[in-house]
């Protein structure tokens, strides 16, 4: 794996979660550097930092610079020439997982989507530079060849929100057939690496890859799955959230995301195992991205997995205390099979009224 140096928060959570970030993308964290903030004007952060940082980089080795925000173009510029180094935002590093995880035509087309939306302000940003004399041009290309790019980007953007717009049209068919089978829709939601695949695989008996690392599924699966009593739910496994995941990349998602909206019943997974600011922070990102997707909270059921990994941790005052009164809560165990039998009750009692 390529050495990284890794540049974030001091906080536990953000240095945790932007390790498993780098790890999944192929990094190898040789250094973390944390300040109170990273996006300071010049560099994303200080100038007597970036020259530490320069220094630090030469010792242990590492070629890429990660920065734990999105910066804009010109702050990438500056940090690169000050440390020689290969500048990779926040925004970026999740956009190379999507770009590594996507396996089907629809999950290709909303990476690039999403990788448009990153690249076109950053082109702006170029155009403004070389127009006004600040830099003469983008990354060492002329005025004419940014104003090239700049167009081709856009004219690309045009053509994936067309291709996309068709995988929309498909899903409503797909959505309209099911409406007629009269089964109920449940879809699994949550936080990146909570277990939702490894879920679903319990539920529908199927074989999905799963993976501790982040990301591993990127695109929508649905099946029937076996609840009890003779009834049946269709089941879909999706996306996983992250903090601070940008707008736009919800939104060119949003053909696969879109799929909770339909839903009958969504239940939403977050790693019991973790501590509890942990868990507080992760359960207000996924709370945040549903309802941007203006998902109704009233047919939330939230389901904390791995609970045989540190039962401790799930006191009945934290459950009580700490998490919203609006969702309702399960706790199961997807690997071992604890609660599960509880989870498909409920499940039945929520969707069969």
């Amino acid at each position: 794996m390529e050495k990284a140096t890794v540049v974030t928060y001091p906080d536990e959570f953000a240095k945790k979660e932007i390790a498993e970030l780098a790890k999944a993308a192929g990094y190898s964290v040789a250094a973390t550097v944390t300040q109170k903030q990273v996006i300071k004007s010049q560099y994303g952060v200080g100038v007597g930092k970036a020259e530490e940082l320069r220094e630090m980089m030469r010792e242990n080795g590492s070629k890429v610079l990660i920065i734990d925000e999105e910066l804009r173009s010109s702050q990438a510029f500056n940090l690169a020439q000050v440390t020689k180094a290969e500048v990779i935002d926040r925004d970026r590093l999740i956009l190379n997982i999507f770009a590594k995880r996507a396996t089907t035509a629809e999950g290709r087309l909303q990476v690039q989507l999403a990788e448009l939306h990153y690249e076109i302000p950053r082109t702006k940003d170029a155009v403004r530079h070389s127009k006004t004399g600040e830099r003469a041009g983008y990354m060492g290309i002329g005025e004419l060849a940014v104003d090239v790019k700049f167009r081709a980007l856009k004219r690309r953007m045009v053509t994936v929100r067309e291709k996309l717009e068709k995988a929309q049209s498909y899903r409503s068919v797909q959505r309209s057939e099911r409406k007629k089978l009269d089964i109920p829709f449940v879809s699994l939601a949550g936080y990146t690496s909570s277990g939702k695949t490894t879920l679903f695989n319990k539920l529908v008996s199927e074989s999905k890859e799963e993976s501790p690392d982040l990301f591993t599924t990127l695109t929508t699966t649905t099946r029937a799955a076996d609840i009890g009593a003779g009834k049946r739910v269709l089941l879909s496994d999706t996306v996983g959230f992250i903090s601070r995941l940008p707008t736009y990349m919800v939104e060119s998602f949003k053909s696969t995301l879109e799929e909770l909206t339909y839903a009958d019943l969504i239940l939403l997974l977050l790693d019991a195992s973790e501590d509890e600011e942990a868990m507080r922070i992760k359960l207000d990102s996924c709370r945040q991205i549903l309802k941007d997707l203006n998902v109704d909270p009233g047919k939330v059921l939230l389901v904390l997995n791995k609970i045989d990994l540190d039962e401790r941790r799930l006191s009945q005052g934290y459950e009580s205390s700490s998490l919203p009164a609006d969702f309702s809560v399960m706790r199961i165990s997807a690997v071992t099979g604890a609660g599960l039998h509880q989870l498909r009750n409920r499940i039945l009692s929520l969707t069969y009224k």
